[in-house]
Protein backbone atom coordinates (compact mmCIF):
# COMPACT_ATOMS: atom_id res chain seq x y z
CA UNK A 1 0.00 0.00 0.00
CA UNK A 2 1.05 3.47 -0.79
CA UNK A 3 4.63 1.74 -2.18
CA UNK A 4 5.45 4.74 -4.68
CA UNK A 5 5.37 7.12 -1.62
CA UNK A 6 8.26 8.29 0.21
CA UNK A 7 8.95 6.12 2.92
CA UNK A 8 10.00 7.75 6.42
CA UNK A 9 10.66 6.55 10.13
CA UNK A 10 8.42 6.35 13.31
CA UNK A 11 10.53 9.14 14.86
CA UNK A 12 9.89 11.46 11.67
CA UNK A 13 6.36 10.90 11.60
CA UNK A 14 6.28 11.71 15.33
CA UNK A 15 8.31 14.66 15.06
CA UNK A 16 6.29 15.74 11.90
CA UNK A 17 3.01 15.39 14.28
CA UNK A 18 4.07 17.14 17.18
CA UNK A 19 5.49 19.98 15.48
CA UNK A 20 2.20 20.31 13.41
CA UNK A 21 0.71 20.06 16.56
CA UNK A 22 2.56 23.31 18.23
CA UNK A 23 1.75 25.30 15.12
CA UNK A 24 -1.31 25.69 15.83
CA UNK A 25 -1.83 25.66 19.27
CA UNK A 26 -2.01 22.13 20.17
CA UNK A 27 0.78 22.20 22.14
CA UNK A 28 1.44 24.44 25.17
CA UNK A 29 4.98 26.43 25.35
CA UNK A 30 5.70 25.30 28.91
CA UNK A 31 3.63 23.44 31.66
CA UNK A 32 4.26 26.77 33.48
CA UNK A 33 1.66 28.50 31.09
CA UNK A 34 -0.63 30.80 32.65
CA UNK A 35 -4.01 32.06 30.98
CA UNK A 36 -5.08 35.09 30.37
CA UNK A 37 -8.73 34.21 30.04
CA UNK A 38 -9.63 36.16 33.06
CA UNK A 39 -8.06 39.61 31.84
CA UNK A 40 -7.96 39.76 28.87
CA UNK A 41 -9.83 37.48 26.89
CA UNK A 42 -13.29 37.88 28.02
CA UNK A 43 -12.73 41.72 28.42
CA UNK A 44 -15.23 41.97 25.42
CA UNK A 45 -17.75 40.09 27.13
CA UNK A 46 -18.24 42.67 30.32
CA UNK A 47 -21.65 43.11 31.23
CA UNK A 48 -22.48 39.50 29.03
CA UNK A 49 -23.74 36.56 31.30
CA UNK A 50 -22.34 32.70 30.66
CA UNK A 51 -24.72 31.18 28.19
CA UNK A 52 -26.43 27.84 30.37
CA UNK A 53 -28.88 25.09 29.27
CA UNK A 54 -30.40 22.36 30.60
CA UNK A 55 -29.25 18.91 30.17
CA UNK A 56 -32.72 17.03 28.88
CA UNK A 57 -34.86 15.54 31.83
CA UNK A 58 -31.78 15.45 34.20
CA UNK A 59 -32.73 19.26 34.97
CA UNK A 60 -28.51 19.48 35.20
CA UNK A 61 -28.12 23.22 34.09
CA UNK A 62 -24.07 23.75 32.50
CA UNK A 63 -22.79 25.89 30.34
CA UNK A 64 -22.90 25.25 26.72
CA UNK A 65 -18.91 24.95 26.37
CA UNK A 66 -17.24 22.50 29.00
CA UNK A 67 -14.46 20.59 29.32
CA UNK A 68 -13.18 17.01 27.57
CA UNK A 69 -10.48 15.72 29.36
CA UNK A 70 -8.95 13.04 27.64
CA UNK A 71 -6.20 14.67 26.16
CA UNK A 72 -5.43 16.41 29.46
CA UNK A 73 -2.81 15.61 31.91
CA UNK A 74 -2.60 19.10 33.59
CA UNK A 75 -4.43 19.71 36.68
CA UNK A 76 -3.67 23.45 36.65
CA UNK A 77 -5.58 23.33 33.48
CA UNK A 78 -8.49 21.60 35.18
CA UNK A 79 -8.48 23.72 38.37
CA UNK A 80 -8.05 27.09 35.87
CA UNK A 81 -11.34 25.63 33.90
CA UNK A 82 -13.12 25.57 36.59
CA UNK A 83 -12.14 29.13 37.45
CA UNK A 84 -13.50 30.83 34.49
CA UNK A 85 -16.90 29.09 34.37
CA UNK A 86 -16.52 25.05 33.78
CA UNK A 87 -19.30 23.32 34.88
CA UNK A 88 -18.71 19.86 33.60
CA UNK A 89 -15.88 17.55 32.83
CA UNK A 90 -15.71 14.49 31.10
CA UNK A 91 -13.50 11.57 31.19
CA UNK A 92 -13.61 7.74 31.29
CA UNK A 93 -12.20 4.55 32.50
CA UNK A 94 -10.07 3.94 29.86
CA UNK A 95 -8.33 7.40 29.12
CA UNK A 96 -4.90 6.97 29.98
CA UNK A 97 -5.47 3.58 31.32
CA UNK A 98 -6.97 5.25 34.74
CA UNK A 99 -4.78 8.13 35.22
CA UNK A 100 -7.19 10.57 33.05
CA UNK A 101 -9.69 9.97 35.86
CA UNK A 102 -7.08 10.29 39.08
CA UNK A 103 -5.81 13.49 37.48
CA UNK A 104 -9.51 14.81 37.64
CA UNK A 105 -10.21 13.39 40.91
CA UNK A 106 -7.17 15.59 42.51
CA UNK A 107 -8.07 18.54 41.18
CA UNK A 108 -11.50 18.24 42.10
CA UNK A 109 -10.45 17.13 45.65
CA UNK A 110 -7.93 19.80 45.84
CA UNK A 111 -10.53 22.70 44.48
CA UNK A 112 -13.45 21.10 46.95
CA UNK A 113 -16.17 21.43 44.56
CA UNK A 114 -17.70 18.17 43.96
CA UNK A 115 -20.93 19.21 44.76
CA UNK A 116 -20.67 22.37 42.50
CA UNK A 117 -19.75 20.30 39.22
CA UNK A 118 -20.84 17.76 36.89
CA UNK A 119 -18.99 14.91 36.13
CA UNK A 120 -19.19 12.22 33.71
CA UNK A 121 -17.36 9.36 32.67
CA UNK A 122 -17.44 6.41 30.83
CA UNK A 123 -17.11 2.17 30.61
CA UNK A 124 -16.04 0.85 27.31
CA UNK A 125 -15.38 -2.90 26.46
CA UNK A 126 -13.28 -3.74 23.66
CA UNK A 127 -15.48 -5.04 20.58
CA UNK A 128 -14.23 -8.17 20.77
CA UNK A 129 -14.98 -9.07 23.64
CA UNK A 130 -18.81 -7.88 23.76
CA UNK A 131 -20.05 -11.26 22.70
CA UNK A 132 -19.77 -12.07 26.38
CA UNK A 133 -23.03 -13.58 28.36
CA UNK A 134 -25.32 -10.54 30.15
CA UNK A 135 -23.87 -11.85 33.18
CA UNK A 136 -20.60 -11.00 33.01
CA UNK A 137 -21.01 -7.80 31.25
CA UNK A 138 -23.21 -7.24 34.05
CA UNK A 139 -20.33 -7.88 36.63
CA UNK A 140 -17.46 -6.07 33.92
CA UNK A 141 -19.89 -2.64 34.21
CA UNK A 142 -20.13 -2.91 37.91
CA UNK A 143 -16.61 -3.51 38.84
CA UNK A 144 -15.14 -1.09 35.82
CA UNK A 145 -17.69 1.66 37.83
CA UNK A 146 -16.56 0.73 41.58
CA UNK A 147 -13.17 1.42 40.22
CA UNK A 148 -14.02 4.77 38.69
CA UNK A 149 -15.27 6.36 41.30
CA UNK A 150 -12.07 5.15 43.75
CA UNK A 151 -9.94 7.37 40.83
CA UNK A 152 -12.75 9.87 40.82
CA UNK A 153 -12.09 10.24 44.44
CA UNK A 154 -16.08 10.32 44.57
CA UNK A 155 -19.39 8.43 46.06
CA UNK A 156 -20.85 8.72 42.67
CA UNK A 157 -21.03 10.42 39.17
CA UNK A 158 -23.19 12.38 37.44
CA UNK A 159 -23.34 10.61 34.01
CA UNK A 160 -22.13 7.22 33.60
CA UNK A 161 -21.63 6.01 30.42
CA UNK A 162 -22.07 3.03 28.02
CA UNK A 163 -19.06 3.85 25.76
CA UNK A 164 -18.77 3.38 21.99
CA UNK A 165 -21.78 2.12 21.47
CA UNK A 166 -22.16 1.39 17.74
CA UNK A 167 -25.49 -1.18 17.14
CA UNK A 168 -28.53 -1.27 18.52
CA UNK A 169 -27.79 -4.87 20.13
CA UNK A 170 -25.55 -3.52 22.05
CA UNK A 171 -27.10 -0.51 23.14
CA UNK A 172 -29.49 -2.40 24.17
CA UNK A 173 -27.51 -5.36 25.86
CA UNK A 174 -29.35 -6.46 28.83
CA UNK A 175 -26.68 -6.73 31.19
CA UNK A 176 -25.12 -3.92 30.55
CA UNK A 177 -28.73 -2.01 30.91
CA UNK A 178 -29.37 -3.99 34.16
CA UNK A 179 -26.01 -2.71 35.80
CA UNK A 180 -26.89 0.91 35.05
CA UNK A 181 -30.03 0.28 36.52
CA UNK A 182 -28.10 -0.92 39.39
CA UNK A 183 -25.69 1.88 39.51
CA UNK A 184 -28.60 4.14 39.39
CA UNK A 185 -30.78 2.75 41.96
CA UNK A 186 -27.66 2.42 44.44
CA UNK A 187 -27.05 6.15 43.48
CA UNK A 188 -23.68 5.94 42.33
CA UNK A 189 -24.75 7.69 38.83
CA UNK A 190 -27.42 10.27 39.17
CA UNK A 191 -27.91 9.37 35.25
CA UNK A 192 -27.24 6.90 32.65
CA UNK A 193 -26.28 7.67 28.96
CA UNK A 194 -24.45 6.38 25.86
CA UNK A 195 -21.83 7.73 23.64
CA UNK A 196 -21.77 7.11 19.91
CA UNK A 197 -19.17 7.97 17.23
CA UNK A 198 -20.62 5.39 14.48
CA UNK A 199 -24.14 4.19 13.33
CA UNK A 200 -25.15 7.48 15.31
CA UNK A 201 -28.40 8.09 13.93
CA UNK A 202 -29.65 4.99 14.05
CA UNK A 203 -28.49 4.53 18.02
CA UNK A 204 -29.75 7.92 19.19
CA UNK A 205 -33.25 7.13 17.38
CA UNK A 206 -33.50 3.86 19.22
CA UNK A 207 -32.83 5.78 22.73
CA UNK A 208 -35.90 8.07 21.96
CA UNK A 209 -37.90 5.13 21.20
CA UNK A 210 -37.03 3.09 24.62
CA UNK A 211 -36.71 6.11 26.58
CA UNK A 212 -33.70 3.83 28.54
CA UNK A 213 -31.19 6.31 28.57
CA UNK A 214 -31.13 10.25 30.13
CA UNK A 215 -27.93 10.83 28.31
CA UNK A 216 -26.44 11.13 24.48
CA UNK A 217 -22.80 12.15 24.00
CA UNK A 218 -22.58 12.06 20.40
CA UNK A 219 -19.85 13.13 17.78
CA UNK A 220 -21.26 16.22 16.05
CA UNK A 221 -19.35 18.59 14.26
CA UNK A 222 -19.20 21.10 11.17
CA UNK A 223 -18.38 18.40 8.71
CA UNK A 224 -21.62 17.14 9.55
CA UNK A 225 -23.51 19.86 8.26
CA UNK A 226 -24.90 17.84 5.34
CA UNK A 227 -26.09 15.04 7.39
CA UNK A 228 -29.51 15.62 7.82
CA UNK A 229 -29.98 11.98 8.74
CA UNK A 230 -27.91 12.50 12.35
CA UNK A 231 -29.04 15.88 12.49
CA UNK A 232 -32.55 14.87 13.02
CA UNK A 233 -32.17 11.99 15.48
CA UNK A 234 -30.94 14.22 17.94
CA UNK A 235 -33.55 16.65 17.60
CA UNK A 236 -35.78 13.69 17.88
CA UNK A 237 -33.68 12.87 21.10
CA UNK A 238 -33.76 16.14 22.75
CA UNK A 239 -37.54 16.38 22.02
CA UNK A 240 -37.73 13.19 24.29
CA UNK A 241 -35.97 14.79 27.17
CA UNK A 242 -32.85 12.92 26.35
CA UNK A 243 -29.79 15.38 27.50
CA UNK A 244 -27.45 15.87 24.14
CA UNK A 245 -23.91 16.32 24.47
CA UNK A 246 -21.40 17.26 21.51
CA UNK A 247 -18.09 16.01 21.57
CA UNK A 248 -15.24 15.58 18.40
CA UNK A 249 -16.84 19.31 17.80
CA UNK A 250 -13.40 21.03 16.58
CA UNK A 251 -12.95 18.55 13.42
CA UNK A 252 -9.57 16.93 14.89
CA UNK A 253 -7.88 20.05 13.08
CA UNK A 254 -6.35 17.68 10.69
CA UNK A 255 -7.81 18.33 7.68
CA UNK A 256 -6.38 21.69 6.45
CA UNK A 257 -2.82 20.62 6.88
CA UNK A 258 -3.25 17.24 4.80
CA UNK A 259 -5.89 19.44 2.21
CA UNK A 260 -4.28 23.07 1.85
CA UNK A 261 -0.96 24.38 0.60
CA UNK A 262 0.86 25.32 3.67
CA UNK A 263 1.15 28.81 2.43
CA UNK A 264 -2.32 29.12 2.97
CA UNK A 265 -2.99 27.14 5.78
CA UNK A 266 -2.07 31.02 8.43
CA UNK A 267 -6.26 31.23 7.28
CA UNK A 268 -7.55 27.96 8.86
CA UNK A 269 -5.27 28.40 11.72
CA UNK A 270 -6.31 29.67 15.39
CA UNK A 271 -8.98 31.50 16.91
CA UNK A 272 -11.51 31.99 13.98
CA UNK A 273 -11.32 28.48 13.32
CA UNK A 274 -11.92 27.22 16.64
CA UNK A 275 -14.66 29.35 17.43
CA UNK A 276 -16.66 29.50 14.57
CA UNK A 277 -16.97 25.40 14.31
CA UNK A 278 -18.00 25.21 17.86
CA UNK A 279 -20.16 28.11 17.68
CA UNK A 280 -21.71 26.47 14.55
CA UNK A 281 -22.33 23.24 17.04
CA UNK A 282 -23.83 25.05 19.51
CA UNK A 283 -26.45 27.42 17.45
CA UNK A 284 -28.26 24.29 17.62
CA UNK A 285 -29.91 24.95 20.46
CA UNK A 286 -31.12 20.99 21.47
CA UNK A 287 -27.46 20.64 21.71
CA UNK A 288 -27.02 21.41 25.36
CA UNK A 289 -23.23 21.83 25.61
CA UNK A 290 -20.10 20.59 24.11
CA UNK A 291 -16.78 19.45 25.42
CA UNK A 292 -14.09 20.43 23.28
CA UNK A 293 -10.74 18.61 23.82
CA UNK A 294 -8.30 21.17 24.67
CA UNK A 295 -4.74 20.32 26.11
CA UNK A 296 -3.70 24.00 26.70
CA UNK A 297 -4.24 27.25 28.42
CA UNK A 298 -4.22 28.67 25.00
CA UNK A 299 -7.18 26.25 23.78
CA UNK A 300 -8.84 26.79 26.54
CA UNK A 301 -8.77 30.91 26.12
CA UNK A 302 -10.41 30.22 22.58
CA UNK A 303 -12.63 27.91 23.35
CA UNK A 304 -14.24 28.89 26.58
CA UNK A 305 -15.25 32.76 25.53
CA UNK A 306 -17.86 31.04 23.35
CA UNK A 307 -19.90 30.34 26.24
CA UNK A 308 -20.45 34.18 26.07
CA UNK A 309 -21.40 35.06 22.45
CA UNK A 310 -22.93 32.49 20.20
CA UNK A 311 -23.07 35.11 17.23
CA UNK A 312 -20.87 34.74 14.49
CA UNK A 313 -18.10 37.32 13.80
CA UNK A 314 -17.63 38.04 10.24
CA UNK A 315 -14.37 36.65 10.02
CA UNK A 316 -16.05 33.13 11.54
CA UNK A 317 -18.68 33.90 8.36
CA UNK A 318 -16.42 34.06 5.78
CA UNK A 319 -14.63 30.90 7.34
CA UNK A 320 -17.88 28.73 7.37
CA UNK A 321 -18.52 29.76 4.09
CA UNK A 322 -14.88 28.93 2.12
CA UNK A 323 -15.86 26.84 -0.59
CA UNK A 324 -12.58 24.98 0.07
CA UNK A 325 -13.57 24.57 3.94
CA UNK A 326 -16.37 22.62 3.00
CA UNK A 327 -14.48 20.50 0.46
CA UNK A 328 -11.24 19.81 2.26
CA UNK A 329 -12.89 19.38 5.54
CA UNK A 330 -11.83 15.48 5.91
CA UNK A 331 -13.70 14.24 9.74
CA UNK A 332 -14.56 10.45 9.28
CA UNK A 333 -18.20 10.18 10.10
CA UNK A 334 -17.87 6.36 11.08
CA UNK A 335 -20.35 5.89 8.59
CA UNK A 336 -18.64 2.89 7.20
CA UNK A 337 -19.21 3.48 3.42
CA UNK A 338 -15.76 2.85 2.84
CA UNK A 339 -15.40 -0.72 4.08
CA UNK A 340 -17.18 -2.40 0.87
CA UNK A 341 -14.86 -1.05 -1.09
CA UNK A 342 -12.06 -2.47 1.04
CA UNK A 343 -11.36 -6.02 -0.63
CA UNK A 344 -10.48 -7.29 2.83
CA UNK A 345 -13.40 -5.69 4.68
CA UNK A 346 -11.02 -4.10 6.64
CA UNK A 347 -12.59 -2.04 10.08
CA UNK A 348 -10.96 1.07 8.08
CA UNK A 349 -13.39 3.93 10.27
CA UNK A 350 -11.65 2.58 13.79
CA UNK A 351 -7.96 2.80 12.34
CA UNK A 352 -9.21 6.35 10.81
CA UNK A 353 -10.15 7.40 14.68
CA UNK A 354 -6.81 5.75 15.72
CA UNK A 355 -4.69 7.95 13.10
CA UNK A 356 -6.95 10.82 15.21
CA UNK A 357 -5.93 9.92 18.39
CA UNK A 358 -2.01 9.16 17.38
CA UNK A 359 -1.97 12.25 14.99
CA UNK A 360 -4.07 14.89 15.58
CA UNK A 361 -4.23 14.19 19.48
CA UNK A 362 -0.83 12.89 19.97
CA UNK A 363 -2.55 10.19 22.15
CA UNK A 364 -1.06 7.01 21.93
CA UNK A 365 -2.64 5.53 24.54
CA UNK A 366 -6.06 5.88 23.48
CA UNK A 367 -4.92 5.03 19.99
CA UNK A 368 -2.90 1.76 21.18
CA UNK A 369 -6.34 0.85 22.80
CA UNK A 370 -8.41 1.87 19.68
CA UNK A 371 -6.00 -0.27 17.87
CA UNK A 372 -6.43 -2.99 19.74
CA UNK A 373 -10.14 -3.17 20.16
CA UNK A 374 -10.55 -3.91 16.61
CA UNK A 375 -11.24 -7.67 15.62
CA UNK A 376 -8.78 -9.85 14.25
CA UNK A 377 -8.40 -9.74 10.56
CA UNK A 378 -9.97 -6.40 10.26
CA UNK A 379 -7.30 -4.28 11.72
CA UNK A 380 -4.05 -2.94 10.65
CA UNK A 381 -2.31 -5.97 9.82
CA UNK A 382 -4.90 -7.16 7.30
CA UNK A 383 -3.77 -4.17 4.87
CA UNK A 384 0.07 -5.30 5.06
CA UNK A 385 -0.96 -7.85 2.04
CA UNK A 386 -2.21 -4.81 -0.47
CA UNK A 387 0.32 -3.08 -2.09
CA UNK A 388 -2.22 -0.29 -3.40
CA UNK A 389 -4.76 1.06 -1.13
CA UNK A 390 -8.63 1.12 -3.27
CA UNK A 391 -10.33 1.81 -0.46
CA UNK A 392 -12.22 5.11 -0.78
CA UNK A 393 -14.17 7.75 1.02
CA UNK A 394 -17.19 9.48 0.41
CA UNK A 395 -16.49 12.33 2.48
CA UNK A 396 -12.89 12.56 0.34
CA UNK A 397 -10.77 11.57 3.56
CA UNK A 398 -7.35 10.27 2.20
CA UNK A 399 -7.46 6.96 3.62
CA UNK A 400 -4.55 4.94 2.07
CA UNK A 401 -2.15 7.60 3.73
CA UNK A 402 -3.84 7.72 7.33
CA UNK A 403 -3.37 4.21 7.09
CA UNK A 404 0.07 4.39 5.74
CA UNK A 405 1.01 6.40 8.61
CA UNK A 406 -0.45 4.12 11.08
CA UNK A 407 2.26 1.48 9.77
CA UNK A 408 4.61 3.66 9.91
CA UNK A 409 3.82 3.90 13.70
CA UNK A 410 2.60 0.40 14.49
CA UNK A 411 4.41 -1.77 11.99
Amino acid sequence: MGSKKKAFSRREFISRTLSGMASVGLLGVSGKAISSIGREQLGQYSGKEIIYRTLGRTGIRMPVVNMGVMNADNPALVKRSYEIGVRHFDTAASYQRGRNEEMLGNAIKELNVRDKITIGTKIYIPHQQRGMPPEQAKETYLNVAEESLKRLQTDYVDILYSHNVSNIEYLNNPGIQAALQLLKKQKKARFIGFTTHSNMAECINEAARTGFYDVVLTTFNYSMSDNKEVKNSIKNAASKGIGIIAMKTQCSQYWYRENVPSASQKFYEGKIMHKAVLKWVLRHEYITTAVPGYTTFQQMDEDFPVAYDLEYTPEEKKFLKDRNVKLSMGYCQQCYRCVPTCPNEVDIPTLMRTHMYAACYSNFYQARDTLDGIPSGKSLQACASCSTCTASCVNRIDIAKRIDELKTIYT
